[in-house]
């Protein structure tokens, strides 16, 4: 448990660097994300147990990976119309959100989005994190723990738009998880939903 402590804190660390108004404008979002996610699956590599038996290819999860992704966009879709008329600061706090892409090559983001930062987070937040927690506390409990840190390391962004869109995704995620134990499902469905949220059909 202490190497998942320590795999957390760095994660935490990392997330601050990203988000906090201290030191994000001082640093590229994209090229500090990349390096983030390059270290997140080095831990998971490092500390984690049998990472490789996660990975169940076949044509149906693939399948549901893409379908999860749509239901998931779906959400997002439906979660930013009701909360724009409920709260006046919603459409301004997921504008700065989409700031972050300013400047930069969509092309290059969705790349990196797909290949890099959906994939990491995955194996770091659900087949490491939540697994590991999973086989010591239960899966329920594995499942909101993880779920509440990973809405948590966001914090620091002071968006509460992005605290909440981190909560609900760490719970859809968290569940598919927990009913299918296969990263792949979880891989495809992460980088399709980053991808078309962030690059394709964006939410504003």
């Amino acid at each position: 448990m202490k190497k998942l402590l320590v795999s957390i804190l760095i994660a935490a660390i990392l997330w601050f660097v990203m988000f906090s108004p201290w030191t994000a404008p001082l640093l590229n979002f994209w090229k500090v994300m990349a390096v983030s996610a390059t270290l997140l699956i080095a831990l998971s590599v490092w500390f984690g147990k049998d990472l490789n038996k996660q990975f169940q290819l076949a044509s149906k999860d693939v399948a549901l990976g893409l379908a999860s992704a749509i239901v998931l966009w779906f959400v997002f879709y439906l979660g930013d119309y009701f909360s724009s008329l409920l709260f006046d600061f919603a459409k301004p706090q997921v504008g700065s959100i989409y700031q972050m892409k300013e400047g930069e090559n969509p092309l290059f983001l969705g790349l990196l989005l797909a290949f890099l930062v959906g994939p990491a987070e995955e194996i770091f937040w659900r087949g490491y994190v939540q697994r590991t927690l999973g086989g010591k506390y239960g899966e329920w409990m594995a499942l909101i723990f993880t779920t509440l840190v990973y809405a948590l390391v966001h914090i620091w962004s002071f968006n509460f738009m992005l605290i909440m869109a981190a909560l609900v995704c760490g719970g859809f995620w968290g569940l598919l998880y927990k009913y299918t134990k296969n990263m792949v499902v979880l891989i495809i469905s992460h980088a399709v939903w980053d991808v078309l949220v962030f690059i394709v059909f964006p939410i504003l």
